[in-house]
């Protein structure tokens, strides 16, 4: 049997160009004891992945050069070799890596129920997307009912969750995305009380339209200018949740708040967040959103791309945001 797979071959210099990763065929090797072999359908595509080529320290270790781009999947187990955590025929999750195959001892996947939702929602509202707006909003946000909740970055995989998340729980809502489709998307799909299109619109008049009182939690997926805006308008103890920076992953010089003395006028905080932290309560988080889900309370949108020598361009989707909710390839 042949599989495919995507390794990374050099340290990008701003956007990664296509040349950072070569795609090659190989024959599968037989299972060692204790291996099973995953035949992968979904693989996640999440800004996070540009953090990981940068040779630099971080919360997890950099992709070495030469290894399978790491990327979060989805797949069907096909061949096991003695004593696994799964049978054949299981369906699992983990991290899999840009690959049409991954033979594993099991260590860091997960069974997962399809019939609680189709595959690719479990790398999405089901999967780390799902899992850091879950822990973020709810556990680094401590959101309670009542409280005007500012997202950016809200039409993405891991924003249009939290800003879900946050009506569920009684708060007020109200999200930065790019274009006009998208703030549609959030007001009339979504339910969000207010959409910013920062790209037309005035970022300051828009925040003080929607949010005449100020800000209780401000979700940042966006970091740059936009952060420093949701900084001018903390209310009292609000809570900044620092969940990513995509507008600075590929600047060589990262741009920090300016307006960071907000915090201390404020009394408010800012912590950052990585789902992996959370691991131990995936299984519990993921019932709660496949109840909401269930229920109609909570929608999950994604954008698949087919084909692994379409991942080049289908990445590049990420950083010029032509992209709706979870964007995912398809093997």
């Amino acid at each position: 049997m042949i599989t495919k797979k995507l390794l990374l071959t050099k340290r990008p210099q701003g956007l990664p160009t296509k040349d950072c990763w070569k795609l090659e065929e190989e024959a599968l090797p037989k299972l060692n004891p204790g291996q099973v072999l995953i035949q992968q359908h979904y693989i996640s595509l999440d800004p996070a992945m540009r953090g990981w080529m940068n040779d630099s320290r971080s919360y997890i270790p950099p992709v070495a050069l030469g290894e399978v781009m790491r990327a979060g999947s989805v797949g069907q187990v096909i061949e096991v070799n003695g004593k696994t955590p799964f049978q054949e025929g299981d369906y699992v999750t983990g991290w899999g890596g840009v690959q049409t195959h991954c033979i594993t001892n099991g260590e860091g996947f997960y069974p997962i129920n399809p019939k609680w939702a189709d595959l690719p929602h479990f790398i999405g509202s089901l999967g780390m997307p799902g899992m850091t707006a879950y822990f973020g909003i709810l556990q680094v946000g401590e959101i309670q009912e009542g409280d005007t909740v500012l997202v950016s970055g809200a039409a993405g995989a891991v924003g249009s969750v939290v800003g879900q998340i946050a009506k569920i729980k009684g708060c007020k809502v109200v999200g930065i995305a790019g274009g006009p489709d998208k703030c549609t998307y959030l007001m009339k799909e979504l339910g969000f009380d207010g959409a910013i299109d920062y790209k037309s619109e005035n970022l300051k008049s828009g925040i003080k339209k929607y949010c005449p009182k100020g800000i209780d939690v401000y979700f940042d997926n966006v970091g740059g200018d936009i952060l420093d805006t949701a900084l001018i308008f903390l209310r009292k103890k609000a809570r900044v949740v620092i969940c990513g920076a995509i507008s600075q992953y590929n600047e060589q010089n990262y741009q920090g708040p300016k307006n960071y003395l907000s915090l201390l006028v404020n009394r408010a905080s800012m912590r950052g967040m990585v789902v992996l932290d959370y691991a131990a309560q995936y299984r519990e988080a993921m019932q709660h959103i496949a109840q909401w889900m269930a229920e109609g309370k909570l929608k999950s949108k994604v954008t698949i791309y087919e084909g692994i020598e379409e991942f080049y361009p289908t990445f590049l989707r990420l950083f010029n945001g032509d992209k709706l909710g979870k964007l995912i390839l398809k093997l």
